[in-house]
C-alpha cells in the first residue's frame, strides 16, 4: 500500500477503535512539511482534546530519533497525546525514550496487526464448519 493510503488506513483503525465521535473527527495531515504529524484526531465535539498521530512504513526499526523527532512535533502543537504507529519494531533506545516521556505511546507492527484483526479493519472473518465424527449415533 502507499504510505498515502496508509496514513488513512491507520486513521480508519483508529476510529474502529473509538477515538472520535465520527469519522470526520480523524484528519490525515500527512506529506511533504508536514511537520512530523500525520494525523489528528479530535476527540470531543469541540476539538478541544486532540491526538496526533505519526504512521511509518517502515522496514528497519524506528529508533530514538525518529521518537525524539515526534515528540518535537508534538510539543510544536502543545499536544499532549501521540500515537507512534509503525509496521516494523521499535529500537529498546526508542521504547526507553517513549516511557521517559510518557505522552507518546507506541504501536509496533505485531500490534497493528492484532489491533486490525481485533477490529476487522482490513480483514474480514468468516464461519468455517469442520465436520466431527459422533460415534454415540452408530452406538446400539
Amino acid at each position: 500500500m502507499s504510505t498515502r493510503s496508509g496514513e488513512d488506513h491507520v486513521l480508519d483503525l483508529l476510529h474502529k477503535m473509538g477515538y472520535g465521535a465520527n469519522r470526520n473527527d480523524l484528519q490525515r495531515v500527512g506529506g511533504s512539511g508536514d511537520g512530523g504529524i500525520d494525523g489528528v484526531i479530535s476527540l470531543d465535539k469541540l476539538g478541544l482534546e486532540k491526538v496526533y498521530v505519526q504512521a511509518k512504513r517502515w522496514q528497519s526499526s524506528v529508533g530514538r530519533p525518529e521518537i525524539q523527532g515526534f515528540y518535537g512535533a508534538l510539543a510544536g502543537q502543545r499536544a499532549t497525546k501521540g500515537v507512534f504507529i509503525t509496521t516494523s519494531a521499535y529500537t529498546a533506545q526508542a521504547v526507553e525514550f517513549a516511557k521517559s516521556v510518557e505522552r507518546i505511546v507506541l504501536v509496533d507492527g505485531i500490534k497493528l496487526a492484532e489491533l486490525m484483526i481485533d477490529h476487522e479493519v482490513g480483514v474480514s472473518t468468516r464461519i468455517v464448519k469442520i465436520p466431527k465424527f459422533d460415534s454415540d449415533y452408530f452406538e446400539d
